[in-house]
C-alpha cells in the first residue's frame, strides 16, 4: 500500500511517499480502507518536534480517520466488513495512523460514522469531539442552567465545545478574534466576544453582572490560560487542553482545575472503549442535526499532508484541514 511516512523529526519536508505492506487483521482489531484524515496541532508536534511520546513514535502519523471495513478480527462483534466508521486509533504509541491506504485499528477506538457526513466531514471530528466532551461532560461537568465560557470559539476543539455545551443546556460565551468574528457567530454561542479588543473584565461584567462564569473551556491556554482564571467565578472551575505553568489564581479562587488528554486510552491502553462510546453519540447528535463540523477552507489529499501541515502551522486554517485519498 502506498503511505506518507517520516523517519526522522522535522519540517515538512521529513514526509516521504513510500510502499508498505498492508496491515494484517488481528484480535480485536479492524482493518479500514482510508478515505479521509485530519490535521490536528498533536499531528505536527509529533512530527516536528520532541515529544513524551517520540521514543515510540511510528513511521505513519495521524490519528483521525474516516474509511470502510474490509476485515474485521476475532472478537469483534460491533462491525461488519462495508461499514463506514470513524475514529482516533493511530499516529502514535507505535500504532501507524492514517496517512496510508489502509489502517488496522483497535475496534474499541471506533464508531459507525455520521450518516449525514461526508468521509472528510467525519474524518475531523474524533480528536476533537472525544477532547470537548472530556472536557465538558466529564470534568466540568457542564449543566442546564450554567454559564460557561469557551476560548477559541472557531478552532477544532472549539467549535465542537460550543456546540456541546449548548446541548448540555448551558448559556455559552465564546470568544474569538476581529477577523473570525462573523463566522464566530454562526456556530451557535449566545455570546460572541471579540478578544482582540474586549479586556476580560468588560465582558465579565456585562456577561455575568461581574461574578465570573460558573465553567471555562480554554483551548488556547499557555498565557491566555490567566484569563480564563480571572474570567472564572469563586469556587468556579476550568480546564484546559494544554500545560500552565503559574496556577496562584487556581489557590486564590479556589477553582476547580482541570487538564483533558484525551490520548490516555490510546496511549495507555486503558478505558479504550469510552472513546467508541463518545464517538456514537456524536455521530447521533451530528446526524439530529446538534453538532455540524466547521472544514477550513483546503482541498488536499493525504498525499499533500507536508503542504496540509505548513497550512495549520501558518495560522492561516480556519477550523478543522481535511485530507481525503485519491
Amino acid at each position: 500500500m502506498k503511505a506518507m511516512i517520516i523517519k526522522s523529526l522535522g519540517d515538512t519536508d521529513v514526509f516521504e511517499l513510500a510502499d508498505r505492506p498492508q496491515p494484517k487483521i488481528k484480535k480485536g482489531h479492524l482493518i479500514v480502507k482510508v478515505k479521509a484524515s485530519s490535521v490536528n496541532p498533536l499531528d505536527t508536534m509529533l512530527r516536528s518536534t520532541h515529544t513524551p511520546w517520540s521514543e515510540n513514535l511510528p513511521e505513519i502519523l495521524h490519528g483521525d480517520v474516516a474509511g470502510i471495513v474490509t476485515a474485521v478480527g476475532e472478537g469483534v462483534s460491533r462491525f461488519k466488513v462495508g461499514d463506514e466508521v470513524y475514529g482516533c486509533a493511530g499516529g502514535i504509541a507505535g500504532i501507524n495512523g492514517a496517512l496510508a491506504e489502509f489502517m488496522l485499528v483497535d475496534e474499541a477506538l471506533m464508531a459507525i460514522k455520521p450518516k449525514t457526513l461526508t468521509m472528510k466531514q467525519a474524518a475531523v471530528l474524533p480528536l476533537v469531539s472525544i477532547t470537548a466532551w472530556e472536557a465538558l461532560h466529564d470534568k466540568l461537568k457542564i449543566k442546564q442552567g450554567d454559564n460557561v465560557l469557551i476560548h477559541g470559539a472557531t478552532g477544532g476543539v472549539g467549535h465542537i465545545a460550543i456546540q456541546l455545551a449548548k446541548h448540555f443546556g448551558a448559556t455559552v460565551s465564546a470568544t474569538t478574534l476581529s477577523n473570525h468574528y462573523a463566522l464566530a457567530k454562526t456556530i451557535g454561542a449566545d455570546h460572541i466576544i471579540d478578544a482582540s479588543t474586549t479586556p476580560v473584565f468588560q465582558y465579565v461584567n456585562e456577561l455575568t453582572q461581574g461574578q465570573g462564569f460558573d465553567a471555562i473551556f480554554d483551548t488556547i491556554a499557555g498565557e491566555h490560560i490567566q484569563k480564563s482564571f480571572e474570567a472564572a467565578k469563586l469556587n468556579g472551575a476550568v480546564a484546559t487542553t494544554l500545560p500552565v505553568d503559574d496556577v496562584l489564581q487556581v489557590a486564590l479562587k479556589s477553582l476547580s482545575f482541570h487538564s483533558i488528554l484525551m490520548l490516555i486510552p490510546l496511549v495507555h491502553g486503558i478505558n479504550t472503549a469510552t472513546h467508541g462510546h463518545i464517538l456514537t453519540i456524536i455521530a447521533e447528535l451530528v446526524d439530529k442535526g446538534v453538532i455540524r463540523p466547521l472544514l477550513d477552507d483546503s482541498n488536499f489529499t493525504l498525499w499533500d499532508v507536508a503542504k496540509a501541515h505548513e497550512r495549520l502551522q501558518s495560522g492561516q486554517a480556519v477550523g478543522k484541514i481535511g485530507l481525503t485519498i485519491s
